[in-house]
C-alpha cells in the first residue's frame, strides 16, 4: 500500500506500471486507483469515457472486461499477491452508459495457493450493471510452469 497527497491508501502496482487500466505509466491508460477496504476487498472509481463506447452511449464490453479483471489482479495486489487471469468469466446484466461514473470492487471468494477465485463488480447509479468470476494462478507458479 502507499500513501499519497490525498492520505489515502492506494494498492500498489508492482511491475505493473504500465498496466491500460491502472498503470501510471501509460499515457493512454485508465489510471485506476484502488483502495483497500476495511473488509479486504478493493474499490475504484472510473469515468466511463466516450472513447471505450461500443455502441453509441455505451461501454464496450470488452472495456468493462478489462476493469473488472484489473479490479480483481489489484485485490491480489493488496494482499501481497502477483498473479495472472488463467480464466474470465464476466456477465452483462445491463448496459453501460459513457460519459457517467461508475464503481468497481474486487473481492476473494477463494485461495488455495497458488491458486485463487475472485469476483468483481461494476455498478453504476447504484445498480449492478456486470460482474465478474475469475482464476488466477500466482505469477511464479505461472511463469515457472512455462519454462
Amino acid at each position: 500500500m502507499k500513501a499519497e497527497g490525498d492520505g489515502k491508501k492506494y494498492v500498489n502496482h508492482y511491475r505493473h506500471s504500465f498496466c491500460m487500466a491502472c498503470g501510471g505509466a501509460n499515457p493512454a491508460g485508465l489510471h485506476l486507483k484502488f483502495l483497500r477496504q476495511p473488509d479486504g476487498s478493493v474499490a475504484a472509481s472510473v469515468f466511463c469515457a466516450k472513447e471505450l463506447s461500443g455502441y453509441d452511449g455505451l461501454l464496450h464490453g470488452g472495456a468493462a472486461a478489462f476493469m473488472l479483471d484489473s479490479a480483481m489482479t489489484n485485490c491480489l495486489f493488496s494482499a501481497g499477491i502477483a498473479a495472472l487471469t488463467g480464466k474470465l468469466s464476466v456477465r452483462y446484466r445491463t448496459p453501460v452508459k459513457t460519459g457517467r461514473a461508475a464503481g468497481l470492487k474486487a473481492w476473494i471468494e477463494f485461495e488455495h495457493p497458488p491458486l485463487y477465485v475472485l469476483k468483481s463488480e461494476l455498478r453504476q447509479d447504484g445498480k449492478l450493471k456486470v460482474s465478474a468470476e475469475a482464476r488466477f494462478i500466482k505469477r511464479d507458479a505461472a511463469v515457472n510452469s512455462v519454462q
